[in-house]
């Protein structure tokens, strides 16, 4: 196998005193689409967090293309490539959808993504380049948090519960969107609570319970009974 892009080695992750996750191991080889499903306070959001430098960690317990990246800033971290789509979207409110867009593009990196080829990929951002975000739908607000990731040029995006709260026409138009968004060679990590539209578009799934992997496979091999199990700790 080759060196995979993203290996994590017995991670932790703490909130003060509260552990939220107990010796995480995970790897992603390039190009692929990982889905990281779960129950709430299972422990997702803690390991994207952790991965994008928002909560600290040891260095040698997250390895990025063979470099130690653990103990960086969120900003490092994304420099290196890594690029978070947060739950909640955390737009900047009093700022239009292109401004908002725009912060992406301050990593500095090279790449295919610009402002044209966002405003294809979701043309009504562009009917609504000059609107403030706070007054765009959530489903929209959703598409500018995917744009202003996709900015920044990452090799690598996480998208951390991407329809939640969202209308089932406007995840269809985002899970549509999927495909032209990693169809270049880009690896994603995509946390779901849809089990079944996370195991519809990756290659991969990890399951975590309380903070630790309870269950790791190919999509296409592993049975709901066994997702069952591993989702909620009992037999189906």
């Amino acid at each position: 196998m080759p060196e995979p892009i993203l290996k994590i080695d017995g991670l932790n992750a703490f909130y003060g005193d509260f552990q939220a996750l107990f010796g995480v191991d995970l790897t992603i080889q390039t190009g692929e689409v990982v889905a990281i499903i779960g129950a709430n306070g299972a422990g997702k959001t803690t390991l994207m967090r952790a991965i994008s430098g928002l909560l600290p960690s040891a260095a040698s317990h997250i390895i990025y293309r063979g470099e130690n990246i653990g103990a960086l800033r969120a900003d490092q971290v994304a420099y290196h490539g890594l690029a978070l789509v947060p739950e909640g979207r955390q737009l900047f409110p009093s700022l239009s959808v292109e401004e908002n867009l725009l912060i992406g593009q301050h990593v500095g990196r090279s790449g295919p993504w610009s402002l044209d080829k966002v405003y294809t990929l979701f043309p009504v951002l562009k009917e609504r380049r000059n609107q403030a975000s706070a007054t765009l739908s959530g489903g929209q607000q959703q598409m500018v948090a995917i744009g202003r990731a996709l900015m920044a040029n990452p090799d690598f995006v996480m998208f951390d519960e991407i329809s939640l709260g969202l209308a089932p026409v406007i995840i269809k138009t985002i899970y549509d969107a999927l495909p032209r968004i990693v169809g270049q060679g880009m690896t994603a990590m995509i946390v779901e609570q849809d089990i079944s539209k996370a195991l519809a578009v990756s290659s991969r799934v990890y399951c975590l319970q309380e903070g630790r992997v309870s269950l790791e496979g190919r999509t296409n091999t592993i049975s709901r009974d066994e997702i069952t199990r591993a989702y909620f700790g009992m037999d189906a």
